[in-house]
């Protein structure tokens, strides 16, 4: 079984490159390049578990699939799609029903099996189908498949009942060869939907208002193929901001936007994280024990869900007492069990849990989760007296190209296992 093993060391100090966000940006725009005939460039890609589930999806469906570098790969969609895509692909990792929209919009059909992914509550896809519908769109799910299908997608006004990100970009990659102006409104407003709607604007589309809750795409006739360099990862960065709050230290991250973790930067200060902005990123600063405060997630430009198991790790060795409040997922505390093995006071009930801090954790072994999960396990063991041993590391490299080498390369002792 393959670990990481985490043990306690000085304060962390260094600077890292952060990764481009693969997991949550680049394998939608993989995705996205079904829509152009031709060879589309993908660059500041790093080789996360989730990329290989992607490629062999894309690849099934008939696109050839090649690395150019370590971190840029080519995806060639030039001749004729099979639009399907297969169960025992879909089902392991739920990025892939974004092939969905652009399959529909080239193709007129596509047949995909229902997705998987992290158990982290429910996600249901009715935002997805009635997007999809109301484009013109005519849905089935029958055998643990959907099947969509059009004469030809048209223009539409659409109003999402949460803004979410999947159902977002499903719709856009729909929409911009949809005959008309398509309008969504409560659109997520996520800087990887900003990024996705980069990527569709260099291939031709026509779309304004990214970054705000309301999208208004006008069709075109076709996309074209281009070289596209992905947003560094915000997932990646706010991590690396909470190792340094809960081992100390000072470190300098770059390839990172500070208007892309707002609102993470915010509750950080609060907690008496030192934080500034650099002309290529962010420099932090823990010199003490941070102050607990109450955290609540909410879709952007709120308090991203990706972020809050690391931040209860943080909260678990914080001075004082918070409150932390899901309100985005229904099943996300799971992992709280595995952080009270290492001696955290945390109870939880429903969407809500109670954090009482501790001066030091205790090391255990524990088991990931998922990759956020993981992740705060592997942050707890920087604050644990002894060796952490994570297993079940392969839900962290999901989501993560290299945690491990990050961490030390800012001096924290900490090391890859296979057991």
């Amino acid at each position: 079984m393959k670990a990481f093993v985490v043990r306690p060391g000085g304060p962390l100090s260094g600077t890292v490159r952060v990764s481009g966000m693969t997991k949550n940006s680049g394998l939608k725009q993989m995705a996205a390049a079904l829509l152009a005939p031709g060879v589309t460039t993908l660059a500041n890609m790093p080789a996360v578990a989730d990329l290989d589930v992607m490629v062999n999806v894309l690849r099934s469906i008939g696109a050839s699939i090649d690395w150019i570098s370590p971190t840029e790969m080519q995806i060639d969609a030039t001749g004729d799609l099979v639009p399907e895509a297969p169960y025992e692909l879909v089902s392991r990792m739920r990025a892939s029903i974004n092939v969905l929209g652009p399959l529909l919009a080239r193709c007129g059909w596509a047949r995909v099996a229902m997705p998987g992914g992290d158990n982290i509550g429910s996600r249901k896809l009715d935002m997805h189908f009635r997007g999809l519908e109301a484009l013109g769109a005519e849905l089935s799910v029958a055998h643990g498949f959907i099947e969509a299908r059009c004469s030809a997608l048209a223009g539409a006004r659409i109003v999402l009942d949460f803004p979410s990100v999947g159902a977002t970009e499903n719709l856009l990659t729909a929409s911009v060869l949809a005959k008309g102006e398509t309008v969504i409104e409560n659109a997520a407003r996520e800087p990887e939907i900003s990024d996705l709607v980069e990527l569709l604007t260099l291939m031709g589309a026509r779309i304004d208002g990214a970054g705000t809750s309301t999208l208004w795409i006008e069709g075109v006739e076709e996309m074209r193929a281009v070289h596209h360099e992905v947003v560094g990862d915000r997932v990646e960065a706010g991590t690396l901001l909470m190792a340094c709050g809960i081992a100390g230290g000072d470190i300098t991250l770059e390839g990172i936007r500070l208007e892309h973790l707002e609102m993470v930067v915010v509750k950080l200060r609060e907690m008496g994280l030192q934080v500034t902005e650099t002309p290529d990123g962010l420099w932090a600063r823990a010199d003490h024990r941070l102050q607990a405060i109450d955290l609540a997630t909410l879709p952007y430009p709120g308090f991203a869900t990706d972020f809050m198991p690391m931040a209860v790790a943080l909260l678990a060795v914080a001075e004082g007492t918070a409150i932390v409040t899901e309100n985005v997922f229904d099943n996300r505390f799971g992992f709280v069990d595995e952080l009270s093995r290492m001696g955290a006071d945390v109870r939880n009930e429903g969407r809500h849990a109670v954090v009482r801090g501790v001066p030091r954790l205790s090391a255990a072994p524990v088991r990931a989760l998922d990759v956020r999960a993981g992740a705060a396990l592997v942050l707890a063991g920087l604050a644990a007296d002894g060796e952490t041993t994570v297993l079940e590391r392969t839900h962290i490299d999901r989501g993560y190209a290299d945690l491990a080498g990050s961490l030390r390369a800012l001096g924290a002792d900490i090391e890859s296992v296979d057991r």
